[in-house]
């Protein structure tokens, strides 16, 4: 049976057990829960307050229809009182707002609380189709003969592409590794598997002796200007010295 409980749902279980159907979602978890997982799932954002009499009428239906996708499609839920950046975020101008998420952009919303029926087709067009699970199910394998069956499938798709570019690296195929990484356009996924597959580095390479000396060539070498920036891509934006190097390598370039 669903019955409120903190301004959400949740299922009361024979034994007094309480499983919860949605994630709260603030500020500060946002960029996780929702924009990363989106690209996985499809992602539903319920914009709420707790003196929202529609948003108590809402979220339970919510809660229920998504529920019954059994995790094909996500629910998170966002306090609009207490997590005004995510509100600002989708502008929102009056609650209930929902939203779903998709590879990170919005694809589909509506405001106010409306019945179980409308809330059902704004659900099941967010469920995969048959080919897309097929395709999921390939790809979640992770083998290299369910990458390129995913790719017989779905010749652009970047999670096949990466996953199997990063098999041919590891058996040191790096060539044609960066040949099925030419076919999609480059993103930071993309970037930093070309970098493994460019750059050859020892485990416990700290990379400031090798920047350092690149720093002298790279305004005049191009394959010394390609390595300096592969290994930036390897060390990551979360490594400090990243930032100070490509300060040093526009100084040099301009």
């Amino acid at each position: 049976m669903l019955v409120p409980y903190r301004g959400r749902a949740v299922v009361d279980i024979p034994g007094g057990i309480v499983r919860s159907m949605s994630v709260d979602v603030t500020d500060a978890t946002f960029q996780t829960e929702v924009i990363e997982r989106s690209h996985t799932v499809p992602v539903i954002v319920d914009l709420w307050a707790p003196w929202c009499g529609p948003c108590r009428t809402l979220g339970p239906i919510l809660e229920k229809v998504v529920d019954a996708t059994d995790g094909k499609v996500v629910l998170v839920k966002v306090n609009t009182d207490e997590n005004p950046a995510v509100s600002q975020a989708f502008q929102v101008q009056s609650i209930p707002a929902v939203y779903a998420l998709k590879d990170g952009a919005v694809v589909d919303g509506f405001m106010g609380a409306y019945p179980e029926h409308i809330v059902e087709q704004f659900v099941e067009a967010l469920l995969p189709s048959e080919g897309e699970e097929v395709l999921a199910a390939l790809i979640a394998e992770g083998t290299e003969g369910s990458f390129r069956a995913a790719l017989e499938i779905d010749p652009g798709n970047e999670d096949a592409i990466v996953g199997l570019a990063e098999l041919l690296i590891v058996r040191g195929e790096n060539d044609q590794a960066l040949q099925f990484l030419a076919r999609i356009p480059e993103s930071d996924r993309t970037r930093v598997v070309a970098a493994k597959a460019r750059v050859q580095v020892a485990p416990d390479d700290d990379h400031e002796a090798t920047l350092t000396a690149l720093l002298d060539r790279v305004k005049d070498d191009e394959d010394a200007r390609q390595q300096f920036v592969d290994i930036l891509e390897l060390m990551g934006a979360h490594d400090p010295r990243t930032a100070a190097f490509r300060k040093k390598l526009t100084a040099r370039l301009f």
